[in-house]
This record gives C-alpha cells, sequence and structure tokens, in this order.
C-alpha cells in the first residue's frame, strides 16, 4: 500500500532546556507507515537546535515574532508555501496560536490546513479565565487571580496564604513563600511575557498531566495520563511515567466531550493528599513529551495529520502502562556556513 505524500510545516524546534514540542511532534510524523512526509521547519531563533536536525527536518524557514502580528507572519507562510506548496502547518507555540488560529481561513483558501480551536476554546481557557472556566465545565480550579502592577500584587497577596504560585500568561511558574519572592517572580514574568500575571492558590501534591486529542465534535481520539518523574527549575518535565489513572482519562474526555475541542492540548494537574484532581491550566497545543504517547501506543501526531487532511481516525483505546520517557541533551556539530546562511537568507 502506497504511502501518502505531504508536505508538513512544524514550529517548535527550540529542543533546549524548555523544549518546544516541533521534535517530538515531527518523530511522531515521520515514524507513520501511511505518510510520506517532507518536513518543513518554522523559526523563531538561528540558534533552536530542530533547524539543523536534517535527518528530521528537510527544510527550515525563520517566520516573523508573534508579536509583529498575525499580517506579517500570513505574509511570510505564503513566501513559504510558493516555495514548498505546504499541504498542513503544526504550531506548537501558546504565544503563536492566536495568530494562526484568525489566519485559518485565509489559510486554508491558500491551501494550507491547520486543526487548531477555535477562538472562542482558545480563550476561555486562559489562565486568567481558568477558575470561569471551572465553574463552567464543573472541573475543580485552584483560585488565581490577575495581577497588572505591584500594587496589585500587594493588594492580592493580603488575602492568600503562602506559598502561592506566579505564573506567566503563556508559560512559567514558580512557587513564592514571600512577598519579596512573589515580587522578584512577578517582575520576571511580566518582562517576559507581558501582562496579566496570575497569582494562584498553591495546592500541595502530586503533579500529573494528561495529553489528549479532540476532534472538534466532542470526540476523545487520544488521551494518555502521565506522572512526572523529574522537573526542572523551570517546571519542565525531564522525566515521567505512563500511569492508570481511570479519573484522569474521564476527566480528559469530559474537557473534550463539553467543549468540543479541536486538536492538541494538556492537562496539568494536581492530585492532592484527598486523592482529588485540580486543573492547573490547560496548554491549548500538542506538549513537549508527546513522544511519550507515541512510545505507548498512541502516535497523536500521526492522528492529529489525519484528522487535519480530512482522514479517518479511530480512537485510541489502549496504551502501555509504566513506561517511562527520560529527556537528555546531547552536543551537534553545525558548519558556521549553515547558521551564515540561514541568517542572511532566511532559510537553509
Amino acid at each position: 500500500m502506497s504511502r501518502i505524500k505531504v508536505t508538513v510545516a512544524v514550529t517548535g524546534l527550540n529542543n533546549i532546556d524548555s523544549p518546544g514540542p516541533g521534535i517530538p511532534v515531527i518523530r511522531g510524523i515521520r515514524e507513520s507507515r501511511d505518510f510520506d512526509t517532507r518536513i518543513i521547519g518554522l523559526a523563531y531563533e538561528h540558534l533552536e537546535p530542530g533547524i539543523y536536525m536534517s535527518d528530521l527536518v528537510d527544510k527550515t524557514y525563520m517566520i516573523p515574532y508573534p508579536s509583529e502580528g498575525k499580517d506579517a507572519l500570513f505574509k511570510r507562510l505564503l513566501e513559504i508555501h510558493e516555495k514548498e506548496k505546504l499541504d498542513v502547518i503544526i504550531p506548537n507555540f501558546d504565544a503563536e496560536l492566536f495568530s494562526f488560529i484568525k489566519l485559518e481561513k485565509a489559510l486554508g483558501k491558500a491551501g494550507i490546513k491547520t486543526y487548531l480551536p477555535t477562538l472562542e476554546q482558545f480563550e476561555e481557557r486562559n489562565k486568567s479565565n481558568l477558575s470561569t472556566y471551572g465553574k463552567k465545565y464543573g472541573v475543580n480550579v485552584p483560585s488565581g487571580i490577575e495581577v497588572f502592577s505591584i500594587s496589585d500584587l500587594s493588594n492580592t497577596l493580603k488575602s492568600m496564604k503562602y506559598p502561592v504560585m506566579i505564573k506567566g500568561k503563556y508559560y512559567d511558574a514558580y512557587p513564592a513563600y514571600s512577598e519579596e519572592q512573589a515580587v522578584a517572580y512577578f517582575s520576571k514574568m511580566s518582562a517576559k511575557w507581558g501582562f496579566p500575571v496570575i497569582v494562584q492558590e498553591f495546592v500541595k501534591g502530586t503533579e500529573v498531566n494528561v495529553i489528549a486529542l479532540g476532534d472538534g465534535k466532542g470526540n476523545l481520539i487520544a488521551a494518555v495520563p502521565m506522572r512526572k518523574q523529574y522537573i526542572t527549575d523551570k517546571g519542565k518535565a525531564w522525566g515521567g511515567i505512563t500511569i492508570e489513572d481511570q479519573s484522569m482519562l474521564d476527566l480528559a474526555k469530559k474537557i473534550i466531550s463539553q467543549t468540543k475541542w479541536k486538536g492538541g492540548m494538556e492537562l496539568e494537574l494536581i492530585r492532592n493528599s484527598e486523592g482529588q484532581l485540580y486543573l492547573l491550566e490547560i496548554n491549548p497545543r500538542i506538549p513537549a513529551w508527546v513522544y511519550l504517547a507515541v512510545g505507548v501506543g498512541q502516535n497523536i501526531p500521526e492522528a492529529l495529520l489525519k484528522l487535519t487532511l480530512g482522514l479517518e481516525v479511530k480512537p485510541y483505546t489502549r496504551y502501555d502502562v509504566g513506561k517511562m520517557f527520560v529527556r537528555y541533551s546531547y552536543d551537534m556539530i553545525v558548519d558556521l556556513e549553515s547558521f551564515s546562511k540561514l541568517t542572511t537568507t532566511g532559510e537553509l
């Protein structure tokens, strides 16, 4: 049986200490027996390691930062499309999703398919809206308050118990055990990600995550629960293990069913000492640990690609329990000529 030829563009090639999902997404697609895929990398920084992984990425193009707006992005994507005839784009960063969602129809008219949540779905699960989200869908959520200034922060802290979680608009979260720490983290988050910064109630317990894939009609196509085994100072899982936990799967199914979520998502959860699950945040895309799901029997990147192309996808019903992933780093040797070409031409 011949494989389907398809050209897929992928963002999130920064496979570093706070890794993007791009490389594991590509690995999953490369392992598909149904596709003969040409992979186009879309990069924001010249030193994103995925750019130079020629065994995974066929060609890379630089694209404008999300801060430059959707019009600049669309113009660049059309330039790339003219050269590469893109079939699909899989964006993997929270900060870029707003622009891609707004461009979904225009990209579709140009012949480029995406598979993304609606703008309403994307915005209602924002960290700043999570308390409302929890009430709407009947999910336990720690109380959280948006803050926009040091005085806001000071007033908020008076009504909360330490420690508290200080969370960035898009990424990063740190526990603060004093007002001094909270102010330091607030300054760091606001400088990096802008406003609002979220101050969230601290829930003590075990950190667990679920990766899930919805078809936009309320059906759960895939879901794998994982417990973090090793966590970096940025809160990123550097090791994890698949677990058998029906309550986590039920929660993923409930959220996908009620919201009719379209695309990948990650539920970041805490299980407290009483066994209750609290939803800390919803990441609106495939997480960087997705290759664990591939390794235990659910090739979510492949399933996402099939959904994007309108192909039939049967929901996964099982996965291997007790399988671990351990992340590692290694040094690549790259010719300066390659780096210079990328910086001068914007492609490699």
